[in-house]
């Protein structure tokens, strides 16, 4: 956006006022190009009643990113964050008369839906109740589409990772958790140990550079120049998240899952039984266990991959010509790999100090 011209108006916490300034300064620029508006998005019209005046009829395109991404997040945070933080800035947008509200949402909206999500598709989502990410994201953008009287287009990404070129990301998410379990594997085997592992479905990777230039194309637009008011900013080529994870593990100099375990095998099993077994306290245990160690959210586990493909036909054609576009993940998967492995693997931050090694621990030496 800063290439472009305008001011542009961030909304921040009274707290992260400094990072804002952090971001300027990376930035090299000053107030008058980005310009803070202190409010919170927990409140109506996001707590910022005393900027509604200034900033009414001066404001022509609200772009609403704000959410919680976070399969370890518990329901009412997500539901404050996402379905209400969403009406309160609908409220805001419309106060302002905004010109245009561009509501980033998630292929997470169409729940776990089996077959082919089309961009027009909404009301359709099944199994939204499968976990809290999937029934806020679906309701929060159908606050814009059902509540919102401004003019608005709704953008549907991905499984966002870090920037194809730099590999920068700010937080451990998606496919981040197998990170560690990768990095274990290679310090334990040699690179050339064949594994067995899953084959699993489809998953969506897109990095956040695609994202972001996708979004500031599409946003620009005139109307008579797009086929609809709703974008699935995806790979049109999805992966398996057996092909994935084996992109990652050869960018870590890992052991590869040469054969894969074919999910028809474990549909074998009655899926009642599978439950039971799931359910049994030792094997509870087991897995949480594991799942703690590697540093995994269960919930990250059982919702790995989508039963469904991602029509992106409307995006890919308000891209065309432009040279916006998925890069293939083996063009940049190292990159991700080396920045997480730098930056954000958690073994970088843990103290190593006797006293926090047994620090509220029962010491026996004999």
């Amino acid at each position: 956006l800063l290439e472009r011209e305008g001011t542009i108006y961030v909304l921040v916490r009274e707290g992260s006022k400094g990072r804002l300034e952090e971001l300027r300064n990376r930035w090299g620029v000053g107030e008058d190009r980005i310009v803070p508006v202190v409010g919170d998005l927990s409140q109506p019209r996001l707590g910022c009643e005393d900027r509604i005046s200034d900033l009414r009829g001066e404001v022509d395109h609200f772009f609403h990113l704000a959410a919680i991404y976070d399969m370890t997040a518990d329901a009412e945070s997500q539901r404050v964050a996402n379905v209400e933080g969403t009406r309160h800035m609908v409220e805001f947008a419309e106060a302002v008369e905004a010109g245009r509200v561009h509501m980033v949402s998630s292929i997470a909206a169409a729940g776990l839906y089996r077959g082919t999500w089309r961009e027009d598709m909404f009301e359709e989502a099944q199994d939204l109740d499968t976990h809290p990410y999937f029934r806020t994201k679906h309701e929060s953008e159908g606050v814009v589409r059902n509540e919102c009287e401004r003019p608005w287009r709704v953008y549907r990404p991905g499984i966002v990772v870090g920037h194809s070129e730099t590999g920068e990301m700010d937080k451990v998410d998606g496919p981040y958790y197998f990170f560690k379990l990768l990095q274990k594997l290679r310090h334990a085997l040699p690179e050339w140990a064949p594994l067995a592992g899953p084959q699993g479905g489809e998953t969506n990777l897109v990095p956040v550079d695609f994202v972001a230039k996708a979004m500031d194309h599409i946003a620009h637009l005139p109307d008579d120049e797009l086929p609809g008011e709703t974008f699935h900013l995806v790979n049109p080529e999805a992966t398996r998240v057996g092909d994935t994870l084996n992109e990652f593990a050869k960018a870590a100099h890992a052991p590869q899952f040469a054969m894969r375990i074919d999910p028809h095998m474990t549909n074998a099993i009655p899926k009642q039984v599978r439950n039971g077994l799931k359910a049994l306290p030792t094997v509870k245990r087991i897995r949480h266990q594991l799942y703690h160690d590697l540093g995994i959210p269960p919930a990250a586990m059982e919702n790995r991959d989508f039963r469904c493909t991602f029509d992106a036909r409307d995006a890919q054609r308000a891209l065309t010509g432009t040279g916006i576009a998925v890069p293939p993940l083996s063009t940049y998967a190292s990159r991700l790999w080396d920045y997480w492995e730098r930056n954000l693997d958690p073994d970088l931050f843990r103290e190593r100090s006797l006293a926090h090694s047994i620090k509220g621990k029962r010491i026996m030496i004999t």
